[in-house]
């Protein structure tokens, strides 16, 4: 009897299955040596092609995207192992917006660029060029050979990455030549303002203007440069810290826990499979060749744009992996993420809106799970959240040693369009990895974006985010949180025992009156709060900057406001004014003002308490 139902039971579910359009089994899906089905906006290069070829594919996309910072278009290229350019004919890459360059080798010394990856400065106006606005865009896993033939001068001096927040290179190596973090060939100002690398071997590096930036387990020839805020967790061959802040540098021997993001790539008999590295403690250096486990692609539900949400929820719930091509997926219920180690893959900044003031991804209170490379925007109705990890502190389960891991996971609330969100992201859940996240209520974006005639004071009131972060699971770790312009605090941290490596923040522009920016009796929300109840907490290397934009005379009391405990620790922070408002003091009336005197010049607090 027992048979004969789990019998009937599972003739059910494969008509269920079939109905939906998703397979039950590996087996019945397309060989795994066959070259995948990604969607028209992945192009996978071989390198038999010619390179002019290539050249032309990725010369027209970048024209496309290189000032379309608020568009729809997606796009990654993959290059299967090989060597790309030659030193007479190299192969010169330009990174525009939603771009993703990626090598398809098990390291990254089997896919070879001879040439350059780059990005420039966005001119606004022939004399007005600056990276300030480099969104969006991913570099991985593979080497690059620096080969500047045939370029002018100046831009044959170093490979430029000239970028700021929501941008990662991770498992690159340069060789022959220097990398600039700032692109000094064009007109000024030239200012750029923040990134992230890991897992990488980088050359003589010239940081420039980069205002805030961090380097995770790598390796450096030498740094120079530092501006605000400059992190290296790690990183051997990084700057000593031991004169902060002159110079600017945050430097930590190892990274308290790592996990370096999984990456597609195809195998010596042609499979295309995805690497997972294992979750790691107190470590330094590149992982090439680490522990982890390795996954066949057949084993990922592959989504496309278009897909419904329940035909992605019931490859979950089968067990399959969540690979989401590149492209903006309409999210109108949550993607649920149960099934403890489950992989969610996003390729070329694979966007998910919310729809009808949805929660486009929940993910459960269970160890190991992995969301990767994914872009979650708010919707025009608002969201009580964009991402939560855990439903309720203290109810799941959690692994020290195998963390829930987000990484290059992105948010917006407006830019594109309007939106709206109560939080963006939460975590609940205990023992999570936040490895590098941009967490953005926009600032600026398209035409109309402002709603009305009075500028910033409809954003204000139409455009509406509260919450930033807001993190109440304990034993948290944020490698690179960057959070910027929420309405109320912009991270709000309730878990013990926390630890945040590099934190930056803008505060919002665009408070119209001063009443409209008060938390209670106190002038303005600390950009980082740390709970009044926690007891350990630890910070390294943080920065707030405040821009009052709508109305210079706007004050803010404190830049970071934690518990007055010797366990909750602050090291190396700072305020900046950027020319408008004030913040008064750096953390908990500690600190002098960040004021109009002071321009530019950031305030430091060395250690807190």
């Amino acid at each position: 009897m027992t048979r004969r139902r789990t019998t009937a039971g599972a003739l059910a579910l494969g008509l269920v299955l079939a109905v939906a359009g998703v397979s039950a089994s590996p087996a019945a899906a397309t060989p795994s040596s066959a070259a995948p089905n990604l969607g028209p906006n992945v192009t996978v290069f071989d390198p038999s092609m010619p390179v002019s070829e290539i050249q032309a594919t990725l010369d027209a996309t970048h024209a496309a995207q290189v000032n379309n910072e608020m568009g729809t278009q997606r796009y990654a290229y993959l290059f299967k192992p090989g060597t790309y350019g030659t030193a007479e004919q190299p192969l010169q890459i330009k990174v525009g917006y939603y771009t993703e360059v990626t090598g398809l080798g098990a390291t990254p010394g089997d896919v070879v660029i001879n040439g350059k990856v780059e990005v420039y400065n966005r001119c606004l106006t022939a004399d007005n060029c600056l990276a300030l606005v480099n969104f969006w865009r991913t570099v991985s896993n593979l080497t690059v050979n620096i080969n500047a033939a045939g370029q002018d001068g100046c831009r044959s001096t170093a490979n430029f990455w000239a970028v700021s927040q929501a941008t990662s290179l991770r498992r690159v190596q340069f060789t022959g030549g220097g990398l600039s973090l700032m692109d000094y060939c064009t007109a000024g100002p030239q200012y750029a303002s923040g990134g992230f690398i890991a897992d990488s071997k980088l050359p003589a590096t010239t940081n420039g203007s980069q205002q805030q930036w961090l380097t995770r387990n790598s390796q450096v020839a030498s740094w120079s440069n530092a501006v605000w805020n400059q992190v290296f967790s790690g990183v051997e061959g990084a700057p000593d810290d031991a004169t902060f802040p002159d110079p600017q540098y945050t430097t930590l021997e190892k990274t308290p826990v790592s996990r370096e993001k999984p990456y597609l790539f195809v195998d010596a008999k042609g499979k295309y499979q995805v690497r997972v590295p294992a979750a790691q403690r107190n470590t330094s250096g590149v992982s090439w060749g680490g522990p982890g486990r390795t996954i066949p692609l057949s084993d990922f539900y592959v989504a496309k744009p278009g897909d419904s949400v329940t035909k992605i929820n019931l490859a979950l719930a089968l067990g399959k992996h969540l690979l989401l091509t590149p492209g903006v997926y309409d999210i109108a219920r949550s993607i649920e993420v149960w099934r403890p180690n489950t992989v969610v893959l996003g390729l070329g900044h694979a966007t998910l809106t919310a729809v009808n003031g949805s929660t486009p991804l929940n993910v459960a209170d269970v160890p190991g799970i992995v969301v990767a490379g994914v872009t979650i925007d708010a919707g025009t109705k608002e969201s009580p959240v964009l991402l939560r990890v855990g439903s309720k502190h203290g109810h799941g389960l959690s692994n020290p040693n195998n963390p829930t891991t987000l990484q290059d996971v992105y948010f917006r609330v407006g830019g594109p369009h309007i939106g709206k969100t109560n939080i963006a992201l939460e975590v609940n859940s205990d023992d999570v990895l936040i490895d590098h996240t941009w967490v953005w209520r926009g600032d600026h974006g398209v035409e109309g974006f402002t709603e009305g005639v009075n500028g910033d004071t409809d954003r204000w009131r139409t455009n509406t985010g509260r919450y930033g972060a807001v993190i109440n699971g304990d034993d948290v770790t944020a490698t690179g949180l960057f959070v910027e312009h929420f309405q109320k605090y912009n991270t709000v941290w309730n878990g013990e025992r926390g630890t945040t490596v590099l934190y930056q923040n803008e505060l919002p522009y665009d408070p119209p009156t001063q009443a409209d920016w008060m938390n209670g009796k106190v002038k303005g929300y600390a950009g980082y709060k740390v709970g009044s109840k926690v007891k350990i907490h630890s910070l390294y290397g943080g920065g707030v900057y405040v821009f009052n934009q709508n109305n210079p005379t706007i004050e803010t009391e404190n830049g970071f406001e934690v518990p007055k405990t010797p366990g909750v620790k602050l090291h190396h922070i700072m305020t900046v004014n950027l020319s408008a408002g004030v913040i008064n003091h750096v953390v908990n009336g500690v600190g002098e003002a960040a004021d109009m005197t002071k321009v530019g010049q950031p305030v430091y607090v060395v250690d807190y308490p």
